[in-house]
């Protein structure tokens, strides 16, 4: 059994019997791996606190070939993001892309996904509170984008062809914005200059956060959350990122 050693973050952790837990790790080296932590429910676990959702730190697991499922033998915490707990809103987006990060990452090494993940959870930590919304949306667009799903907003979807300013035709199922012939041959949505100058700029590392009011706020929400059902889910059910969508701490 080879021993692994890699950064890690914890995107879920399950019991297992009674003293022991499954988790699923996002690893930088080794994508997104399954491992069994055998006693760690037990009162005096050599893990203590450490195998929280969203910690962050060093796992060594055992491996064994032909398995998906890996023996822990130890995660040494780095990072335990506890802020994060303290603000619903942080919360159900760190949620919305662990979710994302364990559905749809790979189980191999995609360093990049893996440092964008552990960048944005320190992003929300440390964004003050009128920003963590516009952030969030930039995160999610980031880590599909990482993913291989980003959305054309410059170029016709479809054919390639050069899209001029402004408004234009935009279709979740073809994957961004269309020409006026693909539109008309396929179908899609209207995504006014406003809303393609804020996904533009979401989209951009660099570029200042747009300020979104709430109706514009709800519509982006919807797209970006339609946008990762259907490219990414597979009909998979999204529980946290259905929480972030409809986001219930907030008074309707």
């Amino acid at each position: 059994m080879p021993l692994i050693t890699t950064p890690a973050i914890i995107l879920s952790a399950l019991r297992y019997s009674e003293t022991s837990k499954i988790v699923r790790l996002a690893t930088r080296e080794h994508g997104v791996q399954s491992a069994i932590a055998k006693g760690a429910m037990r009162p005096r676990s050599r893990y203590g606190a450490a195998l929280q959702v969203l910690s962050e730190g060093q796992a060594q697991y055992l491996t064994k070939e032909h398995r998906e499922l890996h023996v822990l033998t130890a995660f040494d915490l780095q990072q335990l993001h506890v802020s994060l707990a303290a603000d619903l809103g942080r919360y159900a987006t760190a949620s919305a892309l662990a979710e994302v990060m364990l559905r749809f990452a790979p189980a191999d090494p995609h360093p990049e996904s893996y440092d964008l993940f552990r960048d944005a959870l320190a992003a929300l930590e440390e964004a003050p509170a009128d920003a963590v919304e516009a952030l969030g949306f930039r995160l999610l667009w980031h880590l599909v984008s990482a993913l291989g799903f980003a959305p054309s907003l410059d170029e016709c979807a479809r054919d390639g062809a050069a899209l001029p300013e402004g408004a234009l035709p935009f279709s979740t199922r073809e994957g961004g914005a269309l020409c006026a012939t693909c539109a008309a041959e396929h179908g899609a949505t209207r995504l006014p200059a406003e809303a393609r100058a804020d996904l533009a700029a979401l989209l951009d590392p660099e570029a200042l956060l747009p300020r979104l009011d709430p109706r514009h706020a709800a519509a982006h929400r919807r797209l970006l959350a339609r946008y990762v059902r259907h490219h990414l889910s597979e009909g998979i059910e999204l529980p946290a990122l259905e929480f972030w969508e409809q986001r219930p701490w907030v008074p309707a």
